[in-house]
């Protein structure tokens, strides 16, 4: 069984015991987290689609860490200006394990 559920203006494919990566969500590391914007539920029998969502359904997770992906850097450069910078950026994420999905 699996489900697609959006948080963070993204969407993601989970199933039960998946460790997902999602964007920084305000819950403390070791709590519980419930999902309830799911777009579909696929199942033994068959796929249940939402429009948008489907009713009544969650899913539920486990908060495991939050933390910072590794640094990027952005550079911006305009010749013959003698303009030029340079930028890192580490963006914030939350480890979440699925626990349980309710369709």
């Amino acid at each position: 069984m699996y489900a697609i559920i959006e948080t963070g203006g993204k969407q993601y494919k989970v199933e039960a015991g998946d460790v997902v990566f999602i964007e920084k969500l305000d819950v403390e590391s070791d709590s519980e987290v419930v999902f309830d914007k799911v777009i579909a539920v696929a199942g033994d029998d068959g796929i249940k689609v939402g429009a948008p969502y489907v009713a009544g359904a969650t899913v539920a997770a486990k908060v495991l860490k939050n933390g910072k992906a590794k640094k990027i850097t952005v550079m911006t450069y305009k010749p013959k200006k003698n303009e030029k910078r340079k930028l890192g950026h580490r963006q914030p994420y939350t480890k979440v394990e699925i626990a349980a999905i309710n369709a």
